[in-house]
């Protein structure tokens, strides 16, 4: 995949890239209602099982989208998405703590901007 887009963790013995695109953005929304909530619903869970279920989920989700990029590139060869239940038996809390810096990494990556100033001569001319 791209790796100025995504970041890599292990699941079950296997690499998965974690991607943030438009369609996760939109997924991301609808259950936090925007990016910069997220941080703040997955500080302030309930409980431990509550906050798990979350970080489960976001990494399935993000884990996903570079399974879909895949299947859309490779109509021929597709793969199987992952399942919450799947990274729940193939991980342990441990292992999800540690993931934490892969997936602010996906998110940076998906939502940097490169910004380039124009060559302004105006700007620059002396008066």
């Amino acid at each position: 995949m791209d790796n100025d887009r995504s970041a890599t963790i292990n699941i079950g013995g296997q690499q998965h890239e974690l991607i943030l695109t438009t369609k996760a953005t939109k997924e991301v929304a609808r259950r936090y209602g925007g990016l910069e909530n997220l941080g703040d619903k997955l500080l302030k869970s309930e409980n431990f099982e509550m906050a798990l279920d979350e970080i489960i989920w976001l990494i399935t989700l993000l884990a996903n989208q570079s399974i879909l990029i895949h299947n859309l590139k490779n109509k021929e060869a597709p793969k199987d998405v992952l399942t919450e239940d799947e990274v729940e038996l193939l991980t342990s809390p441990l292992e999800l703590a540690t993931y934490k810096s892969a997936i602010t990494e996906a998110m940076f990556k998906g939502t940097k901007r490169n910004i380039e100033s124009e060559d302004n001569s105006k700007n620059t001319e002396a008066e």
